[in-house]
């Protein structure tokens, strides 16, 4: 697979990074999760150029392309809530009580 740096650099939504690796994805899928898996896939980025610093252009995109089939494939599996990848997901709720919390006499 051929990929173009400089277009890689000027993405900016999902369905672009989807299109541009050629991975085939499901459009609900991705309305419903598109930050989380641009999270994801961002998080996977940092990894692969902190672990790999040397790789060429070229195999740091192939690197990219599963880094960003596995993040689609986390929220095939997965939801946002069970992934916690923003803050809303991580904090306790104050002043609330669960339905889990509440005991019967």
């Amino acid at each position: 697979m051929n990929l173009d740096v400089d277009k890689f650099k000027q993405i900016s939504d999902a369905e672009e990074y989807l299109e541009f690796f050629q991975i085939p994805f499901d459009q609900q899928v991705v309305n419903v999760n598109r930050l989380h898996i641009l999270q994801k896939f961002s998080q996977y980025i940092q990894e692969i150029d902190d672990n790999y610093p040397d790789l060429n252009l070229s195999d740091k995109l192939s690197h990219y392309r599963e880094a960003l089939a596995t993040a689609y494939q986390v929220f095939l599996e997965s939801t946002p809530h069970e992934q916690k990848l923003f803050k809303v997901f991580k904090d306790k709720p104050k002043n609330v009580v669960t339905l889990t919390e509440i005991t019967s006499d």
